[in-house]
């Protein structure tokens, strides 16, 4: 399975700053944004989740058509099996000192090839489907059924709208006071709606030019109707 992080977890711009009245910008954001994309050469078979369908972990995603694929890994396991069985006869003649040390060398160099080959074969038909990393949605389907697509091409976003953070930048000096626990409200613009939220952890380091640190926190309790992408106004007392 391909996996790459998903643009958009960028930190809110400084100029999102309102504190002379306690309120900072905030963006909600998805702990678990990523793009699937292919590892192998294939033609894409099913997609059985539309976008903005909801999944669950380990739920298959994207198959691929990989039938010349499984058809290799047959040939090199009955190779493997042919290259078994010659070492072993080799391996009885040996005893008998009927068979010479090159043959028997020999015997076990094609074993130890065919069960690479077939070591392989198999790792490429284990890349044929996609399963699910985490429960989540589909934000967006790049790729369609029946689309051939190359390793690297991306075919679905996916995000975990349960795990969400709110990233903001918070003035410097607000650091004598605002700690990993300290309590906001975080008013949503696209629900006219409130929530009760936390700071989780506070960033590395301090902006030079805008006096600026980030500040990501986490929503109290459980609120379905949140999705990645939403903005809003958190408010400090």
């Amino acid at each position: 399975m391909g996996l790459a992080g998903v643009a958009g977890a960028a930190t809110p711009p400084a100029s999102t700053l309102n504190a002379a009245d306690g309120r900072i910008r905030v963006q909600l954001m998805s702990r678990h944004a990523v793009t699937l994309s292919s590892e192998i050469p294939a033609k894409i078979s099913a997609l059985p989740v539309v976008e903005g369908g909801s999944f669950h972990r380990g739920q298959l995603l994207v198959e691929f058509d990989c039938s010349s694929y499984r058809a290799q890994l047959r040939k090199a396991q009955a190779s493997l099996e042919a290259a078994s069985q010659l070492l072993k006869v080799n391996n009885q003649l040996a005893k008998y000192n009927s068979v010479g040390t090159l043959e028997l060398t020999q015997a076990q160099g094609k074993a130890k090839e065919a069960a690479a080959d077939a070591s392989y074969a198999q790792t490429l038909v284990s890349k044929c489907s996609i399963a699910a990393p985490f429960d989540g949605r589909v934000a967006k389907r790049s790729a369609a059924v029946h689309q051939y697509v190359s390793p690297g091409n991306p075919i679905l976003d996916i995000v975990d709208s349960d795990s969400l953070e709110l990233r903001m930048l918070v003035p410097s000096k607000w650091l004598a006071t605002l700690k990993p626990g300290s309590r906001f409200t975080i008013s949503v613009d696209e629900l006219g709606a409130s929530f009760p939220a936390r700071i989780e952890r506070l960033g590395a380091q301090i902006d030079p030019v805008s006096q600026s640190i980030l500040a990501i926190g986490v929503i109290d309790g459980k609120a379905g109707n949140l999705l990645p992408g939403m903005s809003g106004w958190a408010s400090f007392k």
